[in-house]
């Protein structure tokens, strides 16, 4: 009789957050670069996550402004001569 939903009390920090309007307007090209030319650019990322789920996950957290700038200073760092290795969404 206990299935997963059982002790649930409204409070799983798990589940996903929702995006803010602007956040959810940020994230369309992403979504749009996901679907159509992330396939083709393939998997030579310097960083872990990558810079599209980093992104959406910048805009889920912090909302469009903030989570907007994360990406946008994300972004720049993603060079030849930049850095490299695991850079997750700060808290």
């Amino acid at each position: 009789m206990c299935g997963p939903d059982a002790h649930s009390h409204g409070t799983d920090s798990a589940a996903p957050a929702r995006m803010t309007p602007l956040a959810y307007v940020l994230s369309l090209p992403i979504r749009a670069y996901r679907l159509t030319f992330s396939s083709y650019v393939g998997f030579n990322c310097r960083y872990d996550p990558t810079c599209s789920a980093y992104a959406m996950e910048a805009l889920r957290r912090h909302g469009g402004i903030k989570g907007g700038w994360l990406t946008f200073r994300r972004v720049l760092r993603c060079h030849p001569w930049g850095g490299f290795g695991v850079d997750d969404v700060p808290k």
